[in-house]
């Protein structure tokens, strides 16, 4: 059986996350591609911070629901077995 050969990979090939970085700031991307760091890192320190307390806030908001509508159901589940013990009496 002959085997294939895999294909070399070519220095100019970049991955998603480079190309989402072209597509959104060619300026950054270059940046990014030769090794340069933003000017505004205080701000961009800024935006990760706030972008992780939103993460938080979303993961609270979650559970929070999920809390609810369980106690929703077990609210139904009660009533229900209110309601067919008065129509058993």
């Amino acid at each position: 059986m002959a085997r294939k050969k895999a294909k070399k990979t070519s220095p100019q090939q970049i991955n998603a996350s480079e190309l989402g970085t072209f597509l959104y700031c060619r300026r950054a991307w270059w940046y990014q591609k030769n090794g340069k760091k933003s000017a505004n890192q205080a701000q961009m320190n800024l935006g990760t911070q706030l972008h992780e307390e939103h993460g938080k806030q979303v993961m609270q908001t979650g559970c929070l629901q999920t809390i609810a509508i369980l106690f929703l159901l077990g609210a139904a589940v009660l009533l229900l077995i209110l309601f067919l013990q008065r129509l058993i009496a």
